[in-house]
């Protein structure tokens, strides 16, 4: 099945991440105009071997600057079709149990997490009403649906609010023709993972807990969120896809 993209001009937070990239990359391959907006660059190559991305360095918890840079690539390209949010941080030695965690840490998570969500949607919706035609993916987590013993309750929390809030753009857009859908994605091959490489039997171990025996890879999430984005996805919104090779599908 060829996947057919109506929409030509797309904003992807996180874009420089594992996921963030490997979807911008996608973005490009199919002749969608790609503002990748991050803290990190993706690199100069990168950015010389897809033509169709550009990149801002932005913080996303600060409205104003977010602002800013989504008009000016907006004057120049006359729509925002897509948004692509993949932002997302988890801070393993700091993001601890709701009753120990330093509420610093815990606002600055749902800043980052989730404030910016909001911040997005201030920001994009109304011009893709204007246009009358929009599709929004956020990647939430598989750790929004379950407790932890290990917990990363600030992570867990905001990304679970996410999916509320994706499902609420989902009905009080839907007569402007936009849709909001999110992805949940399991154990994931990317740099927010580099304790794998410090541990790699931690990931062994947990491999052999994955019904399909292996951690999944960015491409794994950018494929499905290229079908979301796509006309074949146009009956789809207000809903979730749990990509996690199985590991929640187990009793």
């Amino acid at each position: 099945m060829k996947l057919f993209y109506k929409g030509k001009n797309a904003i992807v937070t996180g874009g420089s991440g594992g996921m963030g990239i490997e979807i911008s990359k996608m973005l490009s391959d199919n002749d969608i105009n790609v503002l990748m907006l991050d803290l990190q660059s993706p690199g100069k190559t990168f950015l010389e071997e897809n033509n169709n991305c550009t990149f801002k360095k932005v913080d996303v918890s600060n409205l104003n600057k977010l602002k800013s840079v989504i008009n000016t690539f907006y004057k120049k390209n006359k729509s925002i079709d897509y948004l692509i949010n993949t932002t997302g941080v988890l801070w393993f030695n700091k993001d601890i149990s709701a009753t120990d965690i330093k509420p610093k840490i815990w606002d600055k998570v749902f800043a980052i997490n989730l404030k910016s969500m909001m911040y997005l949607s201030k920001i994009i919706v109304p011009l893709m009403k204007k246009n009358n035609f929009g599709s929004m993916v956020h990647l939430s987590s598989i750790d929004a649906l379950s407790g932890d013993d290990r917990p990363q309750d600030a992570y867990g929390a905001s990304k679970a609010a996410m999916i509320r809030l994706s499902k609420s753009f989902a009905i009080q857009f839907s007569s402007n023709n936009i849709r909001s859908n999110v992805i949940l994605p399991g154990p994931i091959e990317t740099g927010m993972q580099k304790r794998w490489k410090k541990n790699p039997k931690s990931k062994k171990k947990l491999e052999k807990l994955i019904p399909l025996q292996r951690v999944g890879h960015p491409k794994d999430i950018a494929n499905s969120c290229m079908f979301l984005l796509s006309e074949q996805a146009n009956y789809i919104t207000g809903t979730e896809i749990i990509i996690d090779g199985g590991i929640t599908s187990k009793p």
